[in-house]
């Protein structure tokens, strides 16, 4: 394992994010379930503070690879969303996020949308530099 490798793995562990929110009928669309966009809005906070965590460089958005609603959220659930690095490039980043839910009811909580959410690192005048200055990215 190579020194960049040690440090991806190290910030990795410590970028790993977790939100926990409660779906209030503000947060819902006409289904009286989670709105998709309130959702999204949700899951790339938790994505850009864990991409932050990772860096500590100024990060822009620049895409959302694939996001997948598999069960509604019902108004009145507890969710709970986790950011996670999965993937670094020179510039970039990958972050998975879980959206988790759960009754205020009762225990168990199931996996309820999962997404990819991609990074660049900035400098001041908006161009990109390394996620990890100092190492460089094995060819």
């Amino acid at each position: 394992m190579t020194s960049r490798d040690q440090e991806i793995q190290r910030r990795t562990d410590l970028s790993v994010t977790r939100i926990t929110k409660a779906v209030f009928p503000s947060t819902t669309n006409h289904h009286n379930t989670l709105f998709g966009g309130t959702a999204l809005a949700w899951m790339d906070e938790v994505s850009f503070i864990a991409a932050t965590r990772f860096c500590r460089l100024p990060l822009v958005t620049v895409s959302t690879d694939r996001i997948d609603f598999n069960h509604p959220i019902a108004a009145g659930s507890i969710v709970e969303l986790v950011g996670r690095v999965v993937k670094v490039g020179n510039t970039s980043l990958k972050v998975e996020v879980e959206v988790y839910v759960e009754s205020m009811s009762c225990d168990g909580r199931e996996l309820a949308i999962q997404g990819l959410f991609s990074f660049v690192a900035i400098d001041e005048a908006k161009r990109p530099v390394p996620v990890l200055p100092g190492f460089t990215q094995a060819s």
